[in-house]
């Protein structure tokens, strides 16, 4: 069982021109006015890149999908509130309660009764030339890829300083188990269960068909080197935030000192999501 929490302090986060989640905000802004807990400012928008996170936030409750999940992710930077994602349309891989349910979720969260998967997040920094020049955390990958027109790349891996390959390809895919079942799926690689303390490095249409994705213990050090020039290489941070990348550039990779802690609906499971998210069975 998990620590529980006292929850005292909630943030609330909207999907961006979702009309619906903004007027659920004020049922849920004043839903928390009538039982005294203290809600911080307005509701936070997913897009916007100039806001402040208030540290002393306990819950942050999410209203949209996965897209405005990730966004949180980056909103709470270094801090480890708990987090509730109330999702609209179909059940998302990280907004697992359906709108009917928030609520109830609530009222269970304020009397104890909840668990939380804390999910792993990496952090990574971009080196140009020995000086650091970004650095940011995701909840699902870090990806080196290439636009449409440019050539094949090629990138160095090494893990903890041991050289692996140069993988010639489209691009790369470093997952965390959250991030499995997003680009890392597509590319080819496997779905890994989210309290797997893993990570996953899986190469874009890669030039060779025997370079095949990689599962590596999340306490590896991951150091990616472009080794070509070639326009139109960009590093992504969570398919969010890009940055474009020259040739000798280094991406380190690491596990984040903090996690994503992601209150877990009692009526489902994760296979339960992924059964309705890839249509198992039908």
């Amino acid at each position: 069982m998990s620590e529980k929490r006292a929850i005292k302090r909630v943030a609330i986060v909207v999907k961006q021109n979702h009309e619906e989640a903004l007027r659920t905000a004020h049922e849920l802004t004043e839903w928390l006015e009538k039982r005294g807990i203290d809600q911080t400012g307005g509701p936070f928008s997913e897009t916007r890149d100039d806001q402040t996170f208030d540290p002393t936030v306990d819950l942050v409750v999410v209203l949209g999908g996965d897209g405005t999940m990730i966004s949180t992710a980056r909103l709470v930077e270094d801090h480890e509130p708990l987090v509730l994602g109330i999702n609209y349309g179909s059940l998302g891989y990280l907004t697992e309660f359906r709108i009917e349910e928030m609520f109830a979720a609530l009222e269970m969260m304020f009397a104890g009764d909840y668990e939380v998967d804390h999910r792993v997040m990496l952090k990574a920094e971009h080196w140009r030339e020995g000086e650091k020049i970004a650095t940011g955390r995701v909840l699902n990958d870090v990806v080196i890829n290439k636009s449409a027109l440019a050539r094949i790349i090629e990138i160095e891996v090494r893990f903890n300083g041991l050289f692996v390959n140069g993988f010639r390809s489209d691009g790369l895919i470093v997952a965390t188990p959250t991030g499995s079942t997003a680009y890392n799926l597509s590319a080819g690689g496997p779905i890994i269960y989210p309290s797997m303390n893993a990570i996953v490095v899986t190469p874009i249409c890669p030039f060779t068909l025997t370079n095949r994705p990689i599962v590596v213990p999340d306490i590896a050090e991951i150091e990616l080197r472009l080794l070509n020039e070639n326009e139109g290489v960009v590093l992504t941070l969570d398919g969010q935030t890009g940055y474009a990348m020259k040739a000798n550039d280094k991406v380190m990779i690491c596990k984040s000192s903090t996690s994503f802690d992601l209150v877990r609906p009692a009526n489902r499971n994760y296979f339960d999501v992924l059964r309705n998210k890839l249509k198992w069975g039908k």
